[in-house]
């Protein structure tokens, strides 16, 4: 649900939440609506595991589904991706300011619920990549797939038995991407 007032970045990070979570996407608030048990599980599983790695090798920080990331100015575009990454370099020049995150992660993460609908996915997706994130990788419970989108129009899309890597961006991170879905997850 979107509302018809202008809403500021600044407005956003002092609003009560009373339980909801808000994205902004060019001065309209938008309400994020809470998600079922499957998207919960497949984004902790994933979580924990990028989050292990990229703090036991000192890569960066990486981010829960609460952070906001400040994407445009006049009118303001903040989205909070499912997980996000920023690497080290990074995350040293600017510190953590209490605010929401100046300009797009490295990687935004985002994982697919039943009522996403593919344009909003897409335009999400196309926003991150244009304001600087290197991939986004959209994560589809139903389809038990990974697509990794890179900054330059590459895509690969990821099944069960295939291998999710870090590559570059984060270097040595692999899991099997069937590692994720429940029941996989919790064995």
């Amino acid at each position: 649900m979107a509302t018809s007032q202008i809403v500021t970045a600044d407005e956003l990070l002092r609003m009560p939440s009373g339980g909801n979570r808000y994205e902004l996407m060019r001065g309209e608030l938008h309400t994020m609506s809470p998600t079922g048990d499957e998207h919960g599980i497949v984004t902790m599983a994933l979580g924990i595991r990028l989050g292990s790695f990229v703090t036991q090798h000192k890569l960066g920080a990486v981010f829960a589904a609460a952070t906001g990331f400040h994407l445009e100015h006049d009118p303001d575009t903040v989205l909070a991706p499912d997980i996000a990454f920023v690497e080290r370099e990074r995350f040293a020049a600017t510190g953590l300011s209490g605010k929401f995150w100046q300009g797009a992660p490295d990687l935004a993460v985002e994982v697919n619920s039943p009522g996403d609908r593919a344009a909003k996915i897409a335009a999400k997706t196309q926003t991150w990549l244009t304001q600087g994130a290197r991939q986004v990788w959209i994560v589809d419970p139903e389809n038990r797939t990974i697509a990794i989108h890179h900054r330059d129009g590459q895509v690969a899309v990821l099944g069960e038995a295939d291998t999710l890597s870090g590559g570059d961006l984060v270097p040595g991170f692999a899991c099997r991407v069937g590692e994720i879905f429940p029941p996989e997850c919790f064995q």
